[in-house]
């Protein structure tokens, strides 16, 4: 049977015991390199959030350098410019831009793109309407976090709270580290795939431990395996549920992403799919990797896990030994080796035991 039939008949047998400490390793450095690049590069805040005007102009085959020569002239050549969508040119600068200034800026792009200055379109943002998203999200988060730690405490209990909330944490980091480091645009529709991101991870990290609480019921599952044995048996159990998870939460955003921004052309639906894709992926790793093993650490440390571990390796212990003593008794009435040819002599030539050899029998005279 190959390994993929196997898997959805959940017939797997993946020791995860012993992939912990490479996913431990792996989530590390993850979580070393987005901390490195938030403290570093810092995140590429849209306009929303920083405030300021920006124009935006449709200019098929011009660069951001032609752009910046363009606005040189006009007192803009330090002014944020960047490739939106595939061909759409948008220009960022300052607040307090006066109505003259504004209008010079429009004419120039307009003439840059070769189109009319009613095809350039112009926005002025506050700052204050990004501070005040900025607050919301974070309350939201906080609000989130304390909530879903007191219902798994109270469903569950507070140690698969804590592996679940680190997860979660786990999966914003590696997601907002993925945009500071490839310095990709934080806009509001950003903020809301990195709440919609919770959902998900918490989905997958929920269905584990749900299992694991149902395999603890199993008296005689339960006593023959430790407890991280009885968490990877239940890892193996729902592997493929989380998989086809994933995987139907993964090819729609991909789609969206694909089709709707590098085809279409639509720049939101970018913001929003790159992050979402980012978070399904990690949500799904930290769901095996993360909160697992942060609850077998914790679960291990109980008395009542204790003894039974201790219980079962001393059973381990006397398997073995009835089998290395089985095996010397065997070994024990086997015939001894052949001697080397070298070695050997003929029955007739050997000596008898005592080193005596006897008479040889004198023979009978025949009668006439």
């Amino acid at each position: 049977m190959s390994a993929l039939s196997r898997l959805y008949r959940n017939e797997t047998d993946v020791d995860f015991v012993s992939l912990w400490k490479r996913g431990a390793v792996l989530s590390g450095v993850l979580v070393l390199v987005c901390g490195i690049a938030l403290l570093a590069r810092g995140l590429n805040l849209g306009i929303e959030f920083e405030g300021g005007v920006v124009w935006e102009v449709d200019a098929p085959g011009v660069e951001v350098q032609d752009a910046r020569d363009a606005l040189r002239d006009v007192g803009q050549a330090d002014a944020s410019i960047q490739i939106v969508g595939d061909d759409r040119i948008q220009v960022r600068a300052e607040l307090a831009q006066e109505a003259d200034e504004v209008a010079v800026v429009t004419e120039s792009l307009a003439d840059l793109a070769g189109v009319s200055t009613n095809d350039v379109s112009f926005s002025d943002i506050s700052p204050s309407w990004g501070d005040e998203v900025t607050e919301k999200a974070r309350t939201a988060l906080i609000v989130f976090f304390v909530v879903i730690a007191v219902y798994i405490s109270v469903r569950l209990e507070w140690k698969m709270a804590v592996g679940a909330l680190a997860a979660v944490a786990h999966d914003i980091i590696v997601t907002v580290g993925f945009y500071a480091l490839f310095q990709i645009q934080v806009s509001p529709a950003t903020v809301i795939a990195f709440l919609t991101i919770l959902g998900y991870s918490l989905y997958d990290t929920l269905v584990v431990f749900d299992k694991i609480r149902e395999n603890e019921n199993r008296t005689a599952t339960a006593a023959k395996l430790t407890y991280s044995e009885l968490m990877s048996l239940s890892l193996n159990q729902v592997l493929a549920r989380s998989l086809n998870t994933t995987i139907t939460s993964v090819l729609p955003v991909g789609s969206v992403l694909v089709i709707g921004s590098w085809i279409m052309g639509a720049v939101v639906l970018q913001d929003f799919a790159i992050a979402l894709l980012v978070g399904l992926i990690a949500g799904a790793y930290s769901s095996l990797f993360v909160a697992a093993p942060i609850v077998a650490l914790l679960k291990e440390r109980e008395p009542a896990n204790i003894d039974r571990r201790e219980r079962i390796e001393a059973r381990a212990g006397s398997r073995d030994d009835a089998r290395r003593e089985a095996r010397a008794i065997e070994d024990e009435g086997r015939a001894p080796p052949a001697e080397p040819a070298q070695q050997r002599t003929s029955s007739a030539t050997r000596p008898p035991p005592g080193g005596v050899i006897p008479p040889r029998p004198r023979k009978q005279k025949r009668r006439r």
